[in-house]
Protein backbone atom coordinates (compact mmCIF):
# COMPACT_ATOMS: atom_id res chain seq x y z
CA UNK A 1 0.00 0.00 0.00
CA UNK A 2 1.27 3.44 -0.83
CA UNK A 3 1.96 5.86 1.68
CA UNK A 4 -0.21 8.94 2.07
CA UNK A 5 2.71 11.08 0.74
CA UNK A 6 3.48 9.23 -2.40
CA UNK A 7 -0.37 9.67 -3.09
CA UNK A 8 0.24 13.29 -1.92
CA UNK A 9 2.71 13.68 -5.06
CA UNK A 10 0.02 13.09 -7.33
CA UNK A 11 -0.25 10.45 -10.39
CA UNK A 12 2.52 8.39 -11.84
CA UNK A 13 4.99 9.60 -8.66
CA UNK A 14 4.62 6.17 -7.12
CA UNK A 15 6.21 2.95 -7.84
CA UNK A 16 4.42 2.49 -10.67
CA UNK A 17 4.38 5.45 -13.68
CA UNK A 18 2.62 4.73 -17.03
CA UNK A 19 3.65 6.70 -19.90
CA UNK A 20 0.56 8.61 -19.98
CA UNK A 21 1.17 9.33 -16.45
CA UNK A 22 4.76 10.52 -17.19
CA UNK A 23 3.77 13.15 -20.48
CA UNK A 24 0.94 14.27 -17.80
CA UNK A 25 3.65 14.82 -15.53
CA UNK A 26 6.61 16.02 -17.52
CA UNK A 27 7.84 19.05 -18.64
CA UNK A 28 7.53 17.79 -22.04
CA UNK A 29 4.04 17.17 -21.97
CA UNK A 30 2.16 15.54 -24.96
CA UNK A 31 1.51 18.48 -26.35
CA UNK A 32 5.41 19.44 -27.07
CA UNK A 33 5.69 15.55 -28.82
CA UNK A 34 3.05 16.44 -30.90
CA UNK A 35 4.19 19.57 -32.10
CA UNK A 36 7.69 18.30 -32.50
CA UNK A 37 5.94 15.60 -34.75
CA UNK A 38 3.74 17.48 -36.70
CA UNK A 39 7.03 19.90 -37.39
CA UNK A 40 9.41 17.42 -38.67
CA UNK A 41 6.62 16.02 -40.71
CA UNK A 42 6.27 19.51 -42.39
CA UNK A 43 9.92 20.32 -42.86
CA UNK A 44 10.25 22.80 -40.16
CA UNK A 45 12.92 21.48 -38.26
CA UNK A 46 16.07 23.08 -38.58
CA UNK A 47 17.61 19.62 -39.25
CA UNK A 48 16.28 16.17 -39.19
CA UNK A 49 16.74 14.14 -35.85
CA UNK A 50 18.92 11.45 -37.55
CA UNK A 51 21.53 14.10 -38.26
CA UNK A 52 20.93 16.75 -35.47
CA UNK A 53 24.16 16.77 -33.26
CA UNK A 54 23.35 15.49 -29.68
CA UNK A 55 25.01 18.03 -27.40
CA UNK A 56 28.04 17.80 -25.14
CA UNK A 57 27.02 16.08 -22.13
CA UNK A 58 30.68 17.33 -20.26
CA UNK A 59 33.26 20.34 -21.62
CA UNK A 60 34.89 19.23 -24.77
CA UNK A 61 38.85 18.84 -23.77
CA UNK A 62 41.20 19.34 -26.45
CA UNK A 63 44.90 18.19 -26.14
CA UNK A 64 47.85 16.64 -27.64
CA UNK A 65 47.95 13.16 -25.35
CA UNK A 66 48.44 10.58 -28.19
CA UNK A 67 45.52 8.88 -29.77
CA UNK A 68 44.78 5.69 -31.23
CA UNK A 69 44.14 6.33 -35.04
CA UNK A 70 40.84 4.92 -35.97
CA UNK A 71 42.58 2.20 -38.59
CA UNK A 72 46.25 0.74 -38.48
CA UNK A 73 48.85 3.29 -39.46
CA UNK A 74 52.38 3.38 -40.49
CA UNK A 75 53.45 6.76 -39.78
CA UNK A 76 53.97 7.59 -35.81
CA UNK A 77 55.43 10.95 -36.99
CA UNK A 78 56.61 12.99 -40.03
CA UNK A 79 59.23 15.49 -41.45
CA UNK A 80 58.53 17.24 -44.24
CA UNK A 81 61.83 19.21 -46.02
CA UNK A 82 59.83 21.85 -47.50
CA UNK A 83 61.28 23.92 -50.98
CA UNK A 84 59.08 27.04 -51.15
CA UNK A 85 59.78 28.75 -54.61
CA UNK A 86 59.68 25.66 -56.66
CA UNK A 87 62.28 23.33 -57.60
CA UNK A 88 62.80 22.95 -61.22
CA UNK A 89 61.68 18.97 -62.19
CA UNK A 90 63.13 19.54 -65.25
CA UNK A 91 66.62 19.87 -64.20
CA UNK A 92 66.60 17.82 -60.91
CA UNK A 93 64.03 14.68 -61.49
CA UNK A 94 62.57 14.06 -64.77
CA UNK A 95 64.76 14.06 -67.81
CA UNK A 96 63.59 14.85 -71.55
CA UNK A 97 65.18 13.96 -74.10
CA UNK A 98 62.76 15.46 -76.51
CA UNK A 99 63.80 19.19 -74.38
CA UNK A 100 67.69 17.98 -75.28
CA UNK A 101 66.98 17.60 -78.51
CA UNK A 102 64.73 20.67 -79.69
CA UNK A 103 66.61 22.90 -77.32
CA UNK A 104 66.60 26.91 -78.45
CA UNK A 105 63.38 25.89 -80.57
CA UNK A 106 60.23 27.45 -80.41
CA UNK A 107 57.27 25.79 -78.23
CA UNK A 108 54.33 24.87 -80.20
CA UNK A 109 52.11 23.39 -77.90
CA UNK A 110 49.72 25.06 -74.95
CA UNK A 111 51.80 26.86 -72.36
CA UNK A 112 50.79 28.40 -68.80
CA UNK A 113 52.96 31.11 -67.96
CA UNK A 114 52.72 33.05 -65.35
CA UNK A 115 54.65 35.81 -65.75
CA UNK A 116 53.50 36.75 -69.16
CA UNK A 117 55.63 40.14 -68.98
CA UNK A 118 59.19 38.22 -69.23
CA UNK A 119 57.18 34.77 -71.11
CA UNK A 120 59.22 33.25 -73.71
CA UNK A 121 58.94 30.00 -76.15
CA UNK A 122 62.11 29.40 -76.15
CA UNK A 123 62.83 25.74 -75.41
CA UNK A 124 65.29 25.32 -72.79
CA UNK A 125 67.32 22.16 -72.03
CA UNK A 126 68.25 21.06 -68.51
CA UNK A 127 72.38 21.80 -68.32
CA UNK A 128 72.67 19.22 -66.30
CA UNK A 129 73.35 15.51 -66.94
CA UNK A 130 70.77 12.28 -65.70
CA UNK A 131 72.07 9.42 -64.74
CA UNK A 132 70.69 5.76 -63.80
CA UNK A 133 71.46 5.52 -59.82
CA UNK A 134 71.03 2.53 -57.76
CA UNK A 135 69.87 -1.00 -58.05
CA UNK A 136 66.24 0.73 -59.74
CA UNK A 137 67.73 2.67 -62.06
CA UNK A 138 65.83 5.95 -61.31
CA UNK A 139 67.17 8.72 -63.78
CA UNK A 140 68.58 11.60 -61.26
CA UNK A 141 70.45 14.95 -62.20
CA UNK A 142 74.17 15.34 -61.51
CA UNK A 143 72.95 17.84 -58.89
CA UNK A 144 71.84 15.49 -56.59
CA UNK A 145 74.56 13.45 -56.39
CA UNK A 146 73.46 12.00 -52.23
CA UNK A 147 70.13 12.10 -53.10
CA UNK A 148 71.29 9.74 -55.91
CA UNK A 149 72.86 7.51 -52.63
CA UNK A 150 69.53 6.33 -51.80
CA UNK A 151 67.29 6.63 -54.64
CA UNK A 152 66.43 2.75 -53.54
CA UNK A 153 64.65 3.57 -50.67
CA UNK A 154 62.21 6.54 -52.01
CA UNK A 155 59.39 6.95 -54.19
CA UNK A 156 60.09 9.46 -56.84
CA UNK A 157 56.43 11.20 -57.87
CA UNK A 158 56.90 13.00 -61.37
CA UNK A 159 53.32 13.38 -61.66
CA UNK A 160 52.37 16.67 -58.92
CA UNK A 161 49.20 18.57 -60.31
CA UNK A 162 47.61 21.28 -58.46
CA UNK A 163 46.65 23.81 -61.34
CA UNK A 164 47.41 26.83 -58.60
CA UNK A 165 49.95 28.74 -60.46
CA UNK A 166 51.22 30.96 -58.06
CA UNK A 167 53.51 30.85 -54.53
CA UNK A 168 50.53 31.23 -51.46
CA UNK A 169 48.05 29.50 -53.37
CA UNK A 170 50.04 26.87 -54.17
CA UNK A 171 51.85 26.67 -50.63
CA UNK A 172 48.76 26.74 -49.34
CA UNK A 173 47.12 23.78 -51.81
CA UNK A 174 49.99 21.33 -50.29
CA UNK A 175 49.80 22.27 -46.60
CA UNK A 176 46.22 23.19 -46.21
CA UNK A 177 44.01 21.44 -48.99
CA UNK A 178 42.94 24.91 -50.10
CA UNK A 179 44.26 28.39 -51.58
CA UNK A 180 43.63 30.83 -49.04
CA UNK A 181 45.30 31.36 -46.19
CA UNK A 182 44.02 30.77 -42.60
CA UNK A 183 43.13 27.26 -42.79
CA UNK A 184 44.75 24.42 -40.59
CA UNK A 185 47.86 23.00 -41.60
CA UNK A 186 48.77 19.32 -42.34
CA UNK A 187 50.80 19.76 -38.79
CA UNK A 188 47.80 20.78 -37.18
CA UNK A 189 45.57 18.27 -38.56
CA UNK A 190 48.16 15.47 -37.56
CA UNK A 191 48.20 16.53 -34.30
CA UNK A 192 44.81 17.62 -33.56
CA UNK A 193 43.67 13.96 -34.35
CA UNK A 194 46.49 11.65 -32.93
CA UNK A 195 48.37 14.23 -30.09
CA UNK A 196 51.99 13.51 -29.77
CA UNK A 197 53.65 10.54 -27.84
CA UNK A 198 55.93 13.34 -26.48
CA UNK A 199 54.37 15.60 -23.59
CA UNK A 200 57.58 17.00 -23.00
CA UNK A 201 58.32 18.74 -26.37
CA UNK A 202 55.67 20.72 -28.62
CA UNK A 203 53.98 18.41 -31.35
CA UNK A 204 54.66 19.66 -33.94
CA UNK A 205 57.31 22.12 -34.75
CA UNK A 206 58.49 24.59 -37.98
CA UNK A 207 62.20 25.05 -38.11
CA UNK A 208 63.03 28.11 -39.82
CA UNK A 209 66.52 29.40 -41.87
CA UNK A 210 68.76 31.98 -40.59
CA UNK A 211 68.25 34.52 -43.01
CA UNK A 212 64.38 34.82 -42.82
CA UNK A 213 60.68 33.01 -42.55
CA UNK A 214 59.22 31.39 -45.80
CA UNK A 215 57.31 33.85 -47.29
CA UNK A 216 53.91 32.85 -46.08
CA UNK A 217 55.03 33.60 -42.57
CA UNK A 218 52.58 32.89 -39.80
CA UNK A 219 50.18 31.26 -41.99
CA UNK A 220 52.85 28.15 -43.08
CA UNK A 221 51.91 26.28 -39.61
CA UNK A 222 48.77 28.14 -38.22
CA UNK A 223 46.39 26.08 -36.70
CA UNK A 224 43.12 27.65 -38.76
CA UNK A 225 39.47 27.20 -37.53
CA UNK A 226 41.32 24.22 -35.20
CA UNK A 227 41.84 24.61 -31.39
CA UNK A 228 45.10 27.26 -31.15
CA UNK A 229 46.83 23.83 -28.92
CA UNK A 230 47.23 22.81 -32.50
CA UNK A 231 49.65 25.78 -34.00
CA UNK A 232 53.31 24.34 -34.91
CA UNK A 233 55.65 26.00 -32.35
CA UNK A 234 58.53 27.69 -34.73
CA UNK A 235 61.89 26.66 -33.28
CA UNK A 236 64.55 29.69 -33.80
CA UNK A 237 67.30 28.63 -36.67
CA UNK A 238 70.05 29.66 -34.08
CA UNK A 239 70.66 29.13 -30.48
CA UNK A 240 69.24 29.84 -28.56
CA UNK A 241 66.51 27.66 -30.17
CA UNK A 242 64.01 28.69 -27.55
CA UNK A 243 63.94 31.91 -25.58
CA UNK A 244 63.57 31.68 -21.36
CA UNK A 245 63.77 28.07 -21.11
CA UNK A 246 66.16 28.62 -18.42
CA UNK A 247 63.76 30.19 -15.24
CA UNK A 248 65.23 33.51 -13.86
CA UNK A 249 67.70 32.70 -10.37
CA UNK A 250 65.17 33.79 -8.43
CA UNK A 251 62.36 31.85 -9.86
CA UNK A 252 64.10 28.35 -9.38
CA UNK A 253 63.16 25.46 -7.37
CA UNK A 254 60.41 26.02 -5.32
CA UNK A 255 59.28 29.60 -6.21
CA UNK A 256 58.01 28.58 -9.75
CA UNK A 257 56.89 26.05 -8.55
CA UNK A 258 54.51 27.79 -6.37
CA UNK A 259 54.14 30.45 -9.25
CA UNK A 260 52.93 27.90 -11.49
CA UNK A 261 50.68 25.97 -9.02
CA UNK A 262 49.12 29.14 -8.13
CA UNK A 263 48.91 30.70 -12.20
CA UNK A 264 47.10 27.28 -13.06
CA UNK A 265 44.75 27.42 -10.48
CA UNK A 266 43.58 30.77 -11.51
CA UNK A 267 43.20 29.38 -15.13
CA UNK A 268 41.44 26.57 -14.07
CA UNK A 269 38.57 28.49 -12.21
CA UNK A 270 38.47 30.44 -15.74
CA UNK A 271 37.94 28.08 -17.70
CA UNK A 272 35.12 26.43 -15.67
CA UNK A 273 33.49 29.84 -16.78
CA UNK A 274 34.26 29.69 -20.21
CA UNK A 275 34.33 26.33 -20.99
CA UNK A 276 34.22 27.22 -24.88
CA UNK A 277 37.47 28.87 -25.22
CA UNK A 278 39.85 27.21 -27.17
CA UNK A 279 42.40 29.46 -26.48
CA UNK A 280 42.19 29.68 -22.86
CA UNK A 281 42.83 25.91 -22.94
CA UNK A 282 45.68 26.17 -25.07
CA UNK A 283 47.31 28.88 -23.33
CA UNK A 284 47.22 26.45 -20.17
CA UNK A 285 48.44 23.68 -22.01
CA UNK A 286 51.08 26.30 -23.11
CA UNK A 287 52.18 26.73 -19.71
CA UNK A 288 52.70 23.49 -18.35
CA UNK A 289 54.54 22.67 -21.58
CA UNK A 290 57.14 24.99 -21.10
CA UNK A 291 57.53 23.98 -17.27
CA UNK A 292 58.13 20.37 -19.07
CA UNK A 293 60.41 21.52 -21.48
CA UNK A 294 63.20 23.24 -19.58
CA UNK A 295 64.31 20.35 -18.98
CA UNK A 296 63.44 18.44 -22.26
CA UNK A 297 64.03 20.80 -25.20
CA UNK A 298 67.44 21.83 -24.14
CA UNK A 299 68.53 18.36 -24.48
CA UNK A 300 66.50 17.59 -27.58
CA UNK A 301 68.48 20.71 -29.43
CA UNK A 302 71.96 20.13 -28.54
CA UNK A 303 73.60 18.00 -31.02
CA UNK A 304 76.50 18.32 -28.99
CA UNK A 305 76.40 14.38 -27.87
CA UNK A 306 76.09 13.39 -31.71
CA UNK A 307 79.13 11.36 -32.87
CA UNK A 308 81.72 12.58 -35.43
CA UNK A 309 80.48 10.32 -37.98
CA UNK A 310 76.58 11.27 -37.81
CA UNK A 311 77.27 15.16 -37.96
CA UNK A 312 79.79 14.66 -40.79
CA UNK A 313 77.41 12.78 -42.70
CA UNK A 314 74.70 15.37 -41.95
CA UNK A 315 77.34 17.76 -43.44
CA UNK A 316 77.20 19.62 -39.98
CA UNK A 317 81.26 20.54 -40.13
CA UNK A 318 80.78 21.90 -43.97
CA UNK A 319 80.00 25.77 -44.03
CA UNK A 320 77.42 25.11 -47.09
CA UNK A 321 75.48 21.98 -45.70
CA UNK A 322 75.92 23.26 -41.99
CA UNK A 323 72.87 25.04 -41.18
CA UNK A 324 70.41 22.74 -43.39
CA UNK A 325 72.33 19.69 -41.93
CA UNK A 326 71.73 21.02 -38.30
CA UNK A 327 68.10 21.07 -38.84
CA UNK A 328 67.64 17.91 -40.41
CA UNK A 329 69.75 16.30 -37.17
CA UNK A 330 67.38 18.42 -34.76
CA UNK A 331 64.21 16.77 -36.79
CA UNK A 332 65.75 12.96 -36.43
CA UNK A 333 66.29 14.39 -32.59
CA UNK A 334 63.06 15.47 -32.43
CA UNK A 335 60.65 12.27 -34.17
CA UNK A 336 63.38 9.96 -32.01
CA UNK A 337 61.86 11.31 -28.71
CA UNK A 338 58.08 11.81 -29.60
CA UNK A 339 57.61 14.39 -31.61
CA UNK A 340 54.41 14.15 -34.21
CA UNK A 341 55.30 16.62 -36.89
CA UNK A 342 58.67 18.54 -38.13
CA UNK A 343 58.61 20.60 -41.04
CA UNK A 344 62.28 22.64 -42.53
CA UNK A 345 61.73 25.48 -44.37
CA UNK A 346 63.80 27.21 -46.87
CA UNK A 347 64.06 31.45 -46.24
CA UNK A 348 61.54 33.33 -48.57
CA UNK A 349 60.92 31.53 -51.42
CA UNK A 350 64.49 31.05 -52.22
CA UNK A 351 64.09 28.09 -54.93
CA UNK A 352 61.71 30.57 -57.23
CA UNK A 353 64.40 30.64 -60.03
CA UNK A 354 62.89 32.90 -62.56
CA UNK A 355 67.02 33.97 -63.27
CA UNK A 356 69.87 33.35 -62.84
CA UNK A 357 69.09 29.35 -62.63
CA UNK A 358 72.34 28.17 -63.92
CA UNK A 359 74.08 29.47 -60.62
CA UNK A 360 71.29 29.65 -58.19
CA UNK A 361 69.95 26.49 -58.52
CA UNK A 362 73.16 24.36 -57.80
CA UNK A 363 73.76 27.11 -54.78
CA UNK A 364 70.48 25.69 -53.35
CA UNK A 365 71.34 21.93 -53.78
CA UNK A 366 74.26 22.34 -52.61
CA UNK A 367 72.78 23.34 -49.47
CA UNK A 368 70.35 20.67 -49.00
CA UNK A 369 71.34 17.48 -50.78
CA UNK A 370 73.76 16.08 -48.21
CA UNK A 371 71.52 16.66 -45.67
CA UNK A 372 67.97 15.54 -46.87
CA UNK A 373 69.78 12.52 -47.68
CA UNK A 374 71.67 12.14 -44.46
CA UNK A 375 68.43 12.55 -42.56
CA UNK A 376 66.60 9.24 -44.59
CA UNK A 377 69.86 7.29 -44.29
CA UNK A 378 70.08 8.05 -40.42
CA UNK A 379 66.70 7.23 -40.00
CA UNK A 380 66.65 4.11 -41.69
CA UNK A 381 70.25 3.07 -39.56
CA UNK A 382 68.36 3.73 -36.29
CA UNK A 383 65.14 1.56 -37.15
CA UNK A 384 62.76 4.79 -37.49
CA UNK A 385 62.34 5.40 -41.21
CA UNK A 386 59.77 2.47 -40.93
CA UNK A 387 57.38 4.47 -38.91
CA UNK A 388 58.57 8.04 -40.12
CA UNK A 389 57.28 9.68 -43.41
CA UNK A 390 59.53 11.84 -44.96
CA UNK A 391 58.76 14.32 -47.88
CA UNK A 392 60.89 16.70 -50.03
CA UNK A 393 59.47 18.85 -52.50
CA UNK A 394 57.99 22.09 -53.00
CA UNK A 395 54.61 24.01 -54.19
CA UNK A 396 55.64 23.88 -58.00
CA UNK A 397 58.11 23.08 -60.43
CA UNK A 398 59.22 24.81 -63.87
CA UNK A 399 57.90 25.37 -67.21
CA UNK A 400 60.46 23.62 -69.69
CA UNK A 401 60.85 27.55 -71.59
CA UNK A 402 63.48 29.99 -70.26
CA UNK A 403 61.81 33.55 -68.87
CA UNK A 404 63.92 36.39 -69.70
CA UNK A 405 64.44 39.06 -66.89
CA UNK A 406 63.54 42.57 -67.66
CA UNK A 407 66.43 44.43 -69.86
CA UNK A 408 68.45 41.26 -69.47
CA UNK A 409 69.59 39.32 -73.01
CA UNK A 410 72.41 37.23 -70.69
CA UNK A 411 71.82 33.52 -71.63
CA UNK A 412 73.45 33.09 -68.14
CA UNK A 413 70.84 34.81 -66.30
CA UNK A 414 67.59 33.67 -67.69
CA UNK A 415 65.61 31.30 -65.55
CA UNK A 416 62.38 29.39 -65.55
CA UNK A 417 58.65 30.53 -64.93
CA UNK A 418 56.50 28.84 -62.30
CA UNK A 419 54.51 25.16 -63.46
CA UNK A 420 51.73 23.75 -61.12
CA UNK A 421 50.38 21.39 -64.05
CA UNK A 422 53.89 18.62 -64.25
CA UNK A 423 56.00 18.83 -61.13
CA UNK A 424 58.33 16.22 -58.92
CA UNK A 425 58.97 15.28 -55.20
CA UNK A 426 59.69 12.46 -53.33
CA UNK A 427 58.46 10.79 -50.28
CA UNK A 428 60.34 7.59 -48.17
CA UNK A 429 59.46 5.68 -45.55
CA UNK A 430 56.57 4.53 -43.51
CA UNK A 431 55.40 1.68 -45.81
CA UNK A 432 56.10 3.93 -49.07
CA UNK A 433 57.67 1.86 -51.93
CA UNK A 434 62.01 2.12 -52.28
CA UNK A 435 63.28 2.56 -56.04
CA UNK A 436 59.94 3.91 -57.37
CA UNK A 437 59.07 6.38 -59.84
CA UNK A 438 55.08 7.02 -59.90
CA UNK A 439 53.42 8.93 -62.68
CA UNK A 440 54.63 10.82 -65.74
CA UNK A 441 54.75 14.01 -67.58
CA UNK A 442 54.35 15.03 -71.37
CA UNK A 443 57.39 14.71 -73.42
CA UNK A 444 58.31 18.54 -72.25
CA UNK A 445 57.63 17.95 -68.73
CA UNK A 446 54.53 20.49 -68.18
CA UNK A 447 51.43 18.57 -68.29
CA UNK A 448 51.25 15.29 -65.97
CA UNK A 449 49.32 12.82 -68.30
CA UNK A 450 50.07 9.49 -66.31
CA UNK A 451 48.96 8.79 -62.93
CA UNK A 452 48.43 12.31 -62.27
CA UNK A 453 48.49 12.93 -58.23
CA UNK A 454 46.74 15.89 -57.36
CA UNK A 455 47.82 17.91 -54.06
CA UNK A 456 43.97 16.58 -52.42
CA UNK A 457 45.66 12.57 -53.57
CA UNK A 458 48.45 13.80 -51.49
CA UNK A 459 47.18 15.32 -47.99
CA UNK A 460 44.71 11.65 -48.54
CA UNK A 461 47.91 9.59 -48.69
CA UNK A 462 49.29 11.08 -45.95
CA UNK A 463 46.28 11.06 -43.65
CA UNK A 464 46.15 7.16 -44.75
CA UNK A 465 49.81 6.41 -43.56
CA UNK A 466 48.51 7.86 -40.12
CA UNK A 467 46.30 5.67 -40.20
CA UNK A 468 43.22 8.25 -40.80
CA UNK A 469 40.47 8.90 -43.50
CA UNK A 470 40.66 11.94 -45.30
CA UNK A 471 37.05 12.22 -45.84
CA UNK A 472 35.75 11.59 -42.11
CA UNK A 473 38.67 14.07 -40.39
CA UNK A 474 36.48 17.04 -39.63
CA UNK A 475 36.38 19.79 -36.63
CA UNK A 476 32.93 21.57 -36.36
CA UNK A 477 32.69 25.39 -35.77
CA UNK A 478 29.66 26.27 -35.09
CA UNK A 479 27.33 25.53 -37.87
CA UNK A 480 30.76 25.12 -40.17
CA UNK A 481 32.39 21.72 -40.76
CA UNK A 482 36.40 22.41 -41.53
CA UNK A 483 38.37 19.92 -43.62
CA UNK A 484 41.68 19.49 -44.68
CA UNK A 485 39.96 17.50 -47.21
CA UNK A 486 37.26 18.58 -48.84
CA UNK A 487 37.42 16.95 -52.52
CA UNK A 488 35.29 13.57 -52.10
CA UNK A 489 37.22 12.62 -55.18
CA UNK A 490 41.02 12.48 -53.66
CA UNK A 491 42.23 9.08 -52.84
CA UNK A 492 45.17 7.80 -51.83
CA UNK A 493 47.50 6.73 -53.84
CA UNK A 494 48.02 3.25 -53.21
CA UNK A 495 50.33 2.66 -56.37
CA UNK A 496 53.22 3.97 -53.95
CA UNK A 497 52.81 1.98 -51.00
CA UNK A 498 54.44 -1.18 -50.28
Amino acid sequence: MQSDRSQQRGPGFGRLCSRRHWLQSSAFGLGSVATALLMRQDGLLAQDGGSLKKPDLEPVVYDLLPKQPPRPARAKAMISMFMMGGPSQIDLFDPKPELVKRHGQQFAGDIQFDNAAQASRQIMAPQWEFKPRGECGMEISDLLPHLAEIVDDITLIRSMHSAVNNHFPGFFAMNTGGIVGGRATLGSWLTYALGSESQELPAYVALTHPWGLPICGGDSWTNGGLPSLYQGTVVRPTEPRMFNLNPPPHLRGSAQAQQLQFLEEMNRQHAERFPENHDLTARIASYQLAARMQLSAREAFDISDETADTLEMYGVNNDTTRDYGTRCLIARRLVERGVRFVQIFNNGQSWDHHGAIATELPARCREIDQPAAALVKDLKQRGLLDSTLVHWGGEMGRLPTIQVPVGDTELKNVGRDHNTYGFSMWVAGAGIKGGHVHGATDEFSHYAIQDKVTHHDWLTTVLDRFGLDAHQLHFDVGTQRLALVENPQARVVSEILA
